[in-house]
């Protein structure tokens, strides 16, 4: 069983930068592919970001790329997401997910959300 908690979510300026952490309780975490969703008021969930278990591997959605950044920490259980140029369609709640098979599709275990809001 995996347990996947965020933080730092938050309000931020359209142009500015945030942070996003997700810390996992979890044995062999560097085993699990991670992955950041996001969700805004009357849309569907989007993918917005993934990583293999060793880091070596990542991958954007189209809305993102270039201005997002995943990254890892193995040795701290925690996945993290840089966001840059935010705008106010990164306004959602944003979910960290795990996957067990490490291939960035089964993400069977996820956080309870943290909101990120962007002003105009």
């Amino acid at each position: 069983q995996v347990r996947l908690v965020e933080s730092g979510g938050g309000l931020v300026q359209a142009g500015g930068s945030l942070s996003i952490s997700c810390t996992a309780f979890a044995q062999t975490f560097s085993k699990y592919a991670m992955g950041w969703f996001r969700q805004a008021p009357g849309k569907e969930r989007e993918f917005v970001a993934a990583i293999s278990g060793n880091g070596g591997r990542t991958y954007y959605g189209d809305s993102v790329e270039g201005r997002f950044t995943i990254s890892r920490d193995n040795a701290k259980n925690t996945t993290y997401l840089q966001m840059n140029s935010l705008n106010a369609e990164d306004t959602a709640v944003y979910y960290c997910a795990a996957d067990p098979e490490d291939r960035g599709i089964s993400f069977d275990y996820w956080g309870q959300g943290t909101q990120v809001t962007v002003s105009s």
